[in-house]
Order: C-alpha cells, then sequence, then structure tokens
C-alpha cells in the first residue's frame, strides 16, 4: 500500500500540488469487483481546499488515473455501518449516497479517522459521523507536534503548528543574533537553554516579589466593599422617599389623561356638529326657491334649478357611522324630504301644463305648413324646454316616478301632435302626386286648422282614375297598373322623385331634431346599443317603457338607449304606415317610381345608418326600403310576366316587339336614376332577370309568328338589343350583348341566305349535278364529256338566264324583303347589301366550276358581276 501510496503521491497529486494524506482500496456495494481508491488529499498553497479524489487503474493496468473528486466541505455524512463490529462497508453522504466497500476494515477505518481530523481542523461545518467507534474520533488535533495525520502510517506527513507573524518576527530576530545556528545546531541550542533557565529565574523572582503588592491589593478591595454597603443604605432610603412621589405623579398623569380625553372628545364633537351644520343646512333663499320659486320665467327657473342641486347635495351627504339616530338628523331629512316632495310635485305639474301649451300653440301654426309641403318646424318648442333639462334631470335622479310620469305625458302630447302634422303633410304630398291644381280643389282646405279633407282612399281612387285614363290606349308592358313612356312623360316622373324627396328631407331633420331633444331634455343616451342590451318592444297603448324595469328607480344605460327608441317610436308611430301607403300610391300611379323610391329610400337609410345605426329614423327607413325593394321586386316580376302574356297580331308584321322597346325605356331610364346610387347591385340582378325573359320571348314570339319569317323577327330584334346596350354601356350585361350581336349576325346570314335561295335554279341543279360527278370520281376536265353535262347542255341553261332576267328576280326579291322588314329598325339595305354578296358568292363558284370542268369552251355567263352590282343598285335606289 505504500508503494501506490507513494506512486499515486508521485504521478497523480504533486503534479496538481496536492498532498496525499489517506488511502483506501474500495469497489461499490453490490456491483461487480471493480476495485479503486479514495483518498484524502490538501492542497499545498493557501487557503487550504480539502478534497477526496477518486483513482481508477486504467484499463491497460500500467497507470492511474484520476476520475472524480469531491470537495470535503459536500460532505454531509459518514456511515460507517456498525460502530461494535468490523465491517468494511461505509456510505459517504455528499449530493448523493455513494455505497463502499473497503478491502480491509483497518484501512476503512484509518480513512474515516483521517476525514474526522480533517473537518476539524479545516472546516467550520461539522460531517456528521454515523456508526463509527469513540476510539477513532479524537478530542482535538495535536498542534505542536509532528504527529501523522493518519495515526500510524509512518509516510503520511507531519503535522505542525503555522506560526503567526509575531512569532516569525522573533525568530528571524533571534537567529539573526546568532550567526552560527544554522552552522552550529548544538551551540546554539545551549544559548536558548540557558536563556530559557534565566527567564525561568526571573518569573520565580518576579512572582516572589508580588505578594506584598497582592496583600495591598486585598486590603483595598475590603474598603471598597465597606464603600459599596455605605451606598447601597444611602440608595435604600432615597428609594423611599421617591415612593410617595411616585404615587403623587402617577395621580397627576391620570389626571393629564383623563383631561386630554375630554379635550379629544370635545374636539370630535364639534367637528361632527361643523359636518353636520355644513353639510346638511340649506339656505333659506333655496327653501324660498323650492316652494315659491316661479317657473315661468328665466331667473325663476335659474333659482329654481340652483335650489334643487343644492337640496340634492343636503340629502346626498355621506353620514358617517351614528349620525342616523341624531333626532336633529332626522327632522332635517324629513325637511328636506318634504321640500323635494313639494317641489317635485310642482315641477311635474308645472311641464304638463307647458306640454299642453305648446301642443296648442303648434296646432295654430299648420295652417301655413299644409298648403306647402313643409313640415313645421318645433326649434322655438324644444327651445323653451330645454330650460327646464337640469330640473328634469334632478327629478330623474331624486323622484323617478314623477319623471316617468312626465316622459309618459310628453309622448301622449306629442304623438297626437305629429300625427296630425305628419297626415296632414301626407295628405298635401298624395294630392301633388295625383296631379293637377282642378284635381286638388276636391280636397279644398277649410277651418283653422288648415286640415285638409278627404281620405287617403279617395286619393288612391282619384290617382288609379286618373292614371287609368291616361293608359287607356295602352297595350304595352306597362298596363298591369303603370303608366307606358309615350303616356306619362319624363317631367311626370321628374315631379314624382321631387315630391318623394322632398317628403324624406322633411322627415329626416324632424325625427333627428326631436331624437336630439329626447335625449338632451330626459338625459337618455342616443348612441348605439351595446350587444346584448335588453331590446324592449314598442308601446303603442302607453304602457311602461320597459318590461324588465322596476318603476322608481333609473334606467341602466342600455336601457335609457332603448327607451329613447321606443319614446320615438310611439311619437312618430304615424310615420311608418303614412310612408307605406305613400309608396303604395306612387307604384300605383308608375310602378317605375318604385325605381325612383328605391334610389331615395336608400340613399336616406345609408345616411341614417352612419349616424346611428340603431336610431328610430334608421330603423324605420329601412322597414320603408324592405317595401319598396318589394315593390321594385315585383315591378320586375310583372314586366317579365307581361313579355310571357304578349300576342301577336297574325295579319301584321312583327317589327319591333313591345316589350323590347320598353326594356329600352326600362334601361334608360334606370341608368339616370340609378347613377352614383348606393343599392346599384339592386338594378344589376334586375337587368339580368329581364335581358333573360327578353331573350327568351323573342325566341318565343319568332316561333309563333306567322306574317314575319322567324329569322327576321329575330335579327330586328336583337339588333335593337344589341343597338341598346351599346349605347347605354351597362357593364353588368357585356355578356349578353356580345350574345344579341351574334343572335343577330346568325340570324341575318340565316335570313339572307333562305330569302335569296336559288335564284338562278336550273343553273343551280346543272352544276350540282357536276358537283355529283366529280364526287363520284370523275376528273374535272372530263366532265364536259358526260352527255348530261356536255357544253351544248351548259350553253342551253345559260341561254335561260340574260341579265333582264337576273334584275327582274332581284326586284322581286327587293320588294319580298321590304314586306318582312319593319320601317323603325332601318335594316332593309344592309339586309340588300349582305343578298348582293351572297349572290355575286355563288356567281364566283359557278364562273370557277365553268373554268375548271369547261376549259377553252369560251363558254361565260350572259351577265358579269358588274351587271349585279348594278342591279342591285338600281334597285335600292329606284324603291
Amino acid at each position: 500500500m505504500t508503494a501506490i501510496k507513494h506512486a499515486l503521491q508521485r504521478d497523480i497529486f504533486t503534479p496538481n500540488d496536492e498532498r496525499l494524506l489517506s488511502i483506501v482500496n474500495v469497489c461499490k456495494a453490490g456491483k461487480k469487483k471493480k476495485n479503486c481508491f479514495l483518498c484524502a488529499t490538501v492542497t499545498t498553497e493557501r487557503p487550504v481546499q480539502v478534497k477526496v479524489v477518486k483513482v481508477k487503474k486504467s484499463d491497460k493496468g500500467d497507470f492511474y488515473k484520476r476520475q472524480i473528486a469531491w470537495a470535503l466541505r459536500d460532505l454531509a455524512v459518514v456511515d460507517a455501518k456498525d460502530a461494535i463490529k468490523e465491517n468494511p462497508e461505509f456510505d459517504l453522504h455528499f449530493e448523493k449516497i455513494y455505497k463502499w466497500v473497503a478491502s480491509s476494515t483497518a484501512e476503512k477505518n484509518a480513512f474515516i479517522s483521517c476525514i474526522w481530523k480533517l473537518n476539524q481542523r479545516y472546516l467550520r461545518k461539522k460531517i456528521d459521523f454515523v456508526n463509527v467507534s469513540s476510539q477513532l474520533l479524537e478530542e482535538s488535533v495535536p498542534s505542536g507536534e509532528n504527529q501523522s495525520v493518519t495515526g500510524g502510517d509512518e509516510e503520511a506527513g507531519d503535522e505542525y503548528q503555522e506560526l503567526n507573524a509575531r512569532e516569525e518576527q522573533d525568530i528571524e530576530i533571534m537567529m539573526e543574533g546568532c550567526e552560527y545556528a544554522i552552522s552550529n545546531a548544538e551551540a546554539f541550542a545551549e544559548r536558548l537553554s540557558r536563556e530559557l533557565q534565566v527567564l525561568d529565574g526571573a518569573n520565580i523572582q518576579s512572582i516572589m516579589a508580588s505578594e506584598k503588592q497582592v496583600n495591598i491589593l486585598m486590603k483595598l478591595l475590603d474598603e471598597a466593599l465597606k464603600e459599596v454597603d455605605q451606598i447601597e443604605f444611602k440608595l435604600s432610603s432615597y428609594e423611599e422617599m421617591l415612593q410617595s412621589v411616585k404615587e403623587q405623579m402617577d395621580q397627576i398623569s391620570e389626571s393629564n389623561h383623563l383631561i386630554h380625553l375630554s379635550n379629544t372628545n370635545n374636539v370630535k364633537l364639534l367637528s361632527e356638529i361643523e359636518f353636520l351644520v355644513n353639510h346638511m343646512d340649506l339656505a333659506k333663499g333655496h327653501i324660498k326657491a323650492l316652494q315659491d320659486g316661479d317657473l315661468a320665467a328665466s331667473r325663476g327657473i335659474e333659482a329654481c334649478t340652483n335650489a334643487a342641486d343644492a337640496l340634492l347635495q343636503c340629502m346626498n351627504v355621506a353620514l358617517r357611522p351614528g349620525h342616523d339616530m341624531l333626532l336633529a338628523v332626522k327632522q332635517q331629512q324629513q325637511r328636506f324630504g318634504d321640500l323635494r316632495e313639494h317641489f317635485a310635485r310642482r315641477l311635474a305639474s308645472h311641464l304638463n301644463n307647458v306640454f299642453v301649451q305648446q301642443g296648442h300653440d303648434q296646432s295654430s301654426t299648420l295652417a301655413q305648413h299644409s298648403v306647402e309641403l313643409t313640415l313645421p318646424n318645433h326649434h322655438p318648442f324644444h327651445r323653451d324646454l330645454l330650460r327646464y333639462a337640469k330640473l328634469m334631470e334632478w327629478l330623474k335622479s331624486t323622484d323617478y316616478g314623477k319623471y316617468e310620469g312626465l316622459t309618459k305625458n310628453y309622448m301622449d302630447y306629442l304623438s297626437r301632435l305629429y300625427e296630425r302634422e305628419i297626415k296632414d303633410f301626407f295628405e298635401v304630398a298624395k294630392i301633388k302626386m295625383t296631379g293637377t291644381t282642378k284635381e286638388s280643389k276636391k280636397f279644398g282646405l277649410h277651418g283653422s286648422s288648415g286640415k285638409l279633407t278627404g281620405s287617403t282612399s279617395s286619393l288612391n281612387k282619384l290617382s288609379v282614375q286618373s292614371s287609368g285614363n291616361r293608359r287607356s290606349q295602352s297595350s304595352s308592358l306597362l298596363d298591369m297598373g303603370n303608366m307606358s313612356a309615350s303616356d306619362l312623360d319624363v317631367a311626370d316622373r321628374t315631379k314624382f322623385d321631387k315630391i318623394f324627396e322632398q317628403v324624406l328631407s322633411e322627415l329626416e331633420p324632424l325625427c333627428l331634431a326631436e331624437q336630439d331633444f329626447i335625449s338632451k331634455f330626459f338625459k337618455l343616451q342616443q348612441h348605439q346599443s351595446m350587444p346584448g342590451s335588453v331590446t324592449e318592444a314598442d308601446d303603442p297603448d302607453g304602457g311602461t317603457l320597459s318590461r324588465q324595469h322596476n318603476p322608481g328607480t333609473p334606467l341602466p344605460v342600455s336601457s335609457e338607449k332603448d327607451m329613447i327608441r321606443q319614446m320615438m317610436t310611439k311619437i312618430f308611430r304615424c310615420i311608418e304606415p303614412e310612408l307605406n301607403n305613400l309608396i303604395a300610391l306612387g307604384d300605383k300611379i308608375d310602378s317605375f317610381n318604385s325605381l325612383y323610391m328605391l334610389v331615395k329610400m336608400s340613399h336616406h337609410v345609408w345616411t341614417a345608418q352612419n349616424v346611428d345605426p340603431a336610431s328610430f329614423l334608421s330603423t324605420t327607413l329601412g322597414n320603408v326600403l324592405v317595401t319598396v325593394k318589394r315593390n321594385f321586386d315585383k315591378c320586375i316580376s310583372n314586366q317579365i310576366r307581361q313579355m310571357e302574356e304578349v300576342k301577336i297580331s297574325k295579319k301584321s308584321k312583327v317589327g319591333i316587339l313591345p316589350f323590347v322597346a320598353e326594356f329600352e325605356e326600362f334601361a334608360g331610364l334606370a341608368e339616370s336614376i340609378f347613377k352614383n346610387a348606393e343599392r346599384r347591385g339592386d338594378l344589376d340582378k334586375a337587368y339580368t332577370k329581364l335581358i333573360r325573359g327578353v331573350f327568351v320571348n323573342v325566341e318565343k314570339v319568332a316561333n309563333e309568328s306567322q306574317k314575319t319569317p322567324r329569322d327576321v323577327v329575330m335579327m330586328e330584334n336583337f339588333h335593337h338589343i344589341f343597338a341598346t346596350l351599346s349605347r347605354l354601356k351597362i357593364s353588368c350585361l357585356e355578356a349578353e350583348k356580345k350574345e344579341a350581336k351574334q343572335k343577330y349576325t346568325d340570324h341575318l346570314q340565316s335570313y339572307v341566305i333562305y330569302s335569296l335561295g336559288q335564284p338562278l335554279e336550273k343553273l343551280n341543279h346543272f352544276f350540282e349535278g357536276v358537283e355529283a360527278r366529280v364526287a363520284q370520281g370523275i376528273r374535272e376536265e372530263e366532265v364536259s364529256y358526260q352527255l348530261a353535262f356536255n357544253k351544248q347542255e351548259l350553253r342551253k341553261v345559260i341561254k335561260e338566264y340574260p341579265g333582264k332576267e337576273v334584275k327582274k328576280g332581284l326586284d322581286n326579291l327587293y320588294k319580298k324583303v321590304d314586306k318582312h322588314l319593319c320601317e323603325e329598325e332601318n335594316l332593309l339595305q344592309v339586309v340588300w347589301h349582305s343578298m348582293q354578296d351572297e349572290f355575286i358568292r355563288q356567281y364566283k363558284h359557278f364562273e370557277g366550276l365553268i373554268a375548271r370542268c369547261y376549259p377553252g369552251s369560251g363558254v361565260t355567263m350572259e351577265f358579269t358581276i358588274q351587271d349585279i352590282l348594278d342591279y342591285c343598285s338600281s334597285i335600292a335606289q329606284s324603291h
């Protein structure tokens, strides 16, 4: 073991400036035996670091290598397993527990003893040694002897006590005085021995000389004890004297405490009284204003407003605990309650009277507005009432029951007033829509109120009769409740558009002004409701404004927003039915009016939604817009249905179909109306439906036509449709425009081919035979040797078609085409030119066959292409 220890010191620890103190040969417990060494080391440099190092022999077995090292300060427990019996097993508890089996119990004990000594010497934290024999654990480490740390290993190293700086200095001085100390150690030791003897003698003499001084010191101590006893006696007498003074001071202190407590209570009481007086005292001027203030004058309203605010502050003061038990406070609160009740009653009664008076005053101005298409201005009424807005806010916070009653009364009075105004306004609008001043005299103005006589039903009857007379001669698409374009001119439609726009323009500011007033006067929110807020049903009969609201308590914010809509719905409950009646009348006058109404109504709905999507105006106009859109869809459906019902006379030519012309009228009108409109998409959908209906029914009529050829009906009408779409440039109908052009071209070609037929019939049959022979395999230059198709037969057929006969046939053809085509579309020259081109094509085909099948024969047609051009031109000019 000594040799191994020496080798480890030399090879592993000396290069790392470490000194090996103890070593033990171990293997891990419970595993296959693999020997290694646990070494206890200290560093040679300061500060000293103590480690436990695991050393293992290399796999080749020729040298040792350092495997792992633990600092001794990280060791928590050393467990020797058994303190009595010899046992080679032991555990070291670092961050985890390592179980070892030593090669011998002696090595284990020596290693544990070394660890204990190193712990005692170098570590403040003491390691816990468990199941270790007390014989191995020494009380202290010897400091002055060169004892082996391991307790028996001769080469383990010498233990020494480190010299301090003072000792090192003394030794150096002593050795400097004895230069021979190093060369002659015996002489130096002898000198030290002599000096030690001298010092021992001096110590003994000093001890003997100090005995007398010790006796003197003892005597002085005895005298000091006597003085201490005297001082203690005097202190006891002083303490008895001070005891009486202490009792007196305690009494004085208690008296001062009571005085201080009394002063504190008085200050607090004064503070409470001042608080109650300052916060619960209402000035006499305020009381007088609440009891007798003039609510009709501006100064009186201002005084009452200030007094009501002061009363509210007094009533809402936050009382401190116990104040409500004071009789004076209860009496003052009762007085405030009586004042509040009295003033609330007086204010509610006055405002009710103001509502009634304003209603009467407003009714007297109706006569001047009923003649013109305007609504009375309620701004003066609102301006006068807004003076009471702060008092209404006070009433809302102090007596919600009376506030709610005023709200209901306002709605009752104003709904009747607005109903009269709006109905008279719509009566005037209907009279202006239905026609002349003579007709409006039937609904003459009379009476002081200026109310229009005559019911809505009579107006509707009048409108139907007058429009029916104007439409009596029409059998077109617009017969089903419409006026045709020939009967109803642009001026009439423009007049209707202006009247409808004026109606909406008058209603919109009226509703917005009233909603703004309601919000300001009744102190309600007028912004859009939050998601999830309770939306209450309309209350036309004057019931509670909110079914989920408890009367007498203020409404939450979302309910206040709903309350504005409910109040507006009740006040203006006649607007929506009146608008619907007006829309129905306009639709009866002319269903094309639904286009104007759709554009105007859409614009006003869009404007109202930008201001407040949940407002009464936005909701009402949105509902009416649904009706207008329904009428618009019905107008489109009626036009399509009437297309399907069109009947064509069997005795006259067809020409341009009525619904084709009316589609042109509809499209032209719609494009002018919907220019820059918000709901252009609705028109595009209607266009798609209408043009499909037009296409289908043109083809249907063409198939049923007896007088006019099918191709002519298709050609003329699709040419008209193509011209219309090209002129209007409707982007959503680009595909239909191309389709119309294609149909026109196809049927033009078909008609030309069909009408022209075979003007040189015998010649055509002859060359058909020639082409048949060529198709059977006969060469073209050999066709002339066929008996039926020789040169003589060819000349015979050609002689039957001189130029004169050709011109006569073309002239008859021109007359026939002229009978088929209508004058309004002006396609005669186009068709004639196409026929001329087709005839020339046939002529060139015959010439080609003659040149190929009868070469060198000298046979030619008796007329030329130039002759054909001259014939056609002459015929066209003569007609």
